[in-house]
């Protein structure tokens, strides 16, 4: 964690002084499956949350690193009759970095219509929900790709992103895969 908050730093100050820069604080909702079943029932993603913000600097192609206090909630639907469904809490910090384009707009403009990508890192904090697992079942940290659009109209913003993991979560014999999340975020734009 500390060689990505090094990194993050001096990508910061490497960056020209007139660069555009836009503070994004925001809050937001997603959705995790994972890519696993097991035998005898299938992985469904249920709603999570998380709060956070983004930097935004530059200005027609930007850079947008960020970071979120996430948490992702899946569900095993077992399909034995009568047999329960578990749920399934990771909590963590995710921290993103993005490479944007605004294709209408720009970032301190009234209308602004951006796509992204990136990769992530999501470092896992804490599990709760299930009897079956627990913290030391998953990995540490997991890695992921990410693509997405957004649009703004005066301050406010609105961006949806699909993320890939790189790397399997579970530590355990129980195979669960890696995660698929759809991350949605809105928040205000603040520019300086």
């Amino acid at each position: 964690m500390k060689k990505i908050l090094i990194i993050c730093t001096l990508s910061l100050l490497s960056l020209p002084i007139f660069a555009q820069l836009a503070i994004k604080p925001a809050i937001g909702m997603n959705f995790t499956d994972w890519s696993k079943d097991l035998s005898n029932g299938e992985f469904k993603s249920k709603v999570g949350y998380q709060i956070g913000g983004t930097i935004a600097i530059g200005g027609h192609v930007y850079f947008e690193p960020g970071i979120f206090y996430v948490q992702k909630s899946t569900e095993y639907v077992n399909d034995l009759s009568g047999a329960a469904n578990a749920d399934y809490n990771l909590k963590g910090v995710r921290i993103p970095a993005a490479i944007g384009i605004n294709l209408l707009g720009s970032q301190g403009g009234f209308l602004n219509v951006h796509a992204f990508g990136g990769a992530s890192v999501f470092i896992l904090t804490g599990e709760d929900g299930s009897n079956e697992f627990t913290k030391e079942s998953f990995k540490d940290a997991s890695w992921g790709l990410f693509a997405g659009v957004g649009a703004s109209i005066s301050m406010f913003f609105v961006d949806a992103q699909y993320e890939w993991s790189l790397t399997d979560i579970s530590n355990t014999s129980i195979d669960v895969g890696k995660t698929r999340t759809v991350f949605i975020n809105a928040g205000i734009k603040i520019g300086l």
